[in-house]
């Protein structure tokens, strides 16, 4: 992405207090074992390399939802 990076954007996300609630799946070409860690420190769910199959992303982003949606309690509701 011009001008900001896949961090940058997941550092944004994860400060805002409506959006850190969103599931965040890191999509990308970096290997680099730094990359990785930073992303789950700064609260990625998932991190997937590039090249990976439609169907498997598919697959993945599937099973999150699954999560999301059935397994996971969301935060308690505040007052602001």
């Amino acid at each position: 992405m011009p001008k900001v990076d896949g961090l940058e954007v997941l550092r944004q996300v994860k400060a805002d207090d409506v959006l850190k609630v969103i599931p965040i799946v890191m999509l990308t070409s970096s290997r680099e074992e730094a990359d990785l860690v930073k992303s789950y420190q700064l609260g990625a769910n998932a991190y997937v390399v590039k090249p990976v199959g439609f169907q498997q992303f598919v697959d993945a982003i599937k099973q999150m939802g699954m999560f999301w949606a059935v397994i996971n309690e969301p935060p308690p509701e505040t007052e602001g």
